[in-house]
């Protein structure tokens, strides 16, 4: 009996350290929460290069796309802004980065203002 006992804390044991692994994994991955409603976020809206070669379109429901050249919305995914920070997560997963400074954002090394 303490044998079948033992097997059935450890299995719930595997269990419950499997599913705070996967719910970690699916927090990240899922739709990021955002700091206020984006809806009315200043940094909504379209933001390109001086040569007006990358554009980044942030849209008020946290999802973004980004064109380049004559190629529209190549790019597209979530996006979260935290104080002057923005995170990005393209839907093919591809993580990365940015910040807003005096109506600038940087990303990548690239700068870019309002379109």
């Amino acid at each position: 009996m303490a044998e079948c006992d033992l097997r059935h804390r450890l299995a719930l044991a595997a269990f419950t350290a499997a599913f705070v692994f996967i719910a970690g994994v699916t927090a990240f991955a899922g739709v990021m929460p955002q700091e206020n409603t984006m809806s009315t976020h200043p940094y909504v809206g379209l933001w390109v290069t001086p040569d007006d070669y990358i554009r980044y379109e942030l849209l008020p429901n946290g999802r973004y796309f980004e064109s380049r050249g004559h190629r529209e919305r190549v790019y597209h995914g979530e996006y979260r802004v935290t104080g002057d920070h923005i995170d990005y997560k393209d839907d093919s997963g591809f993580i990365a980065d940015g910040e807003f400074r005096n109506d600038v954002l940087y990303h990548a090394g690239v700068m870019l203002t309002r379109g």
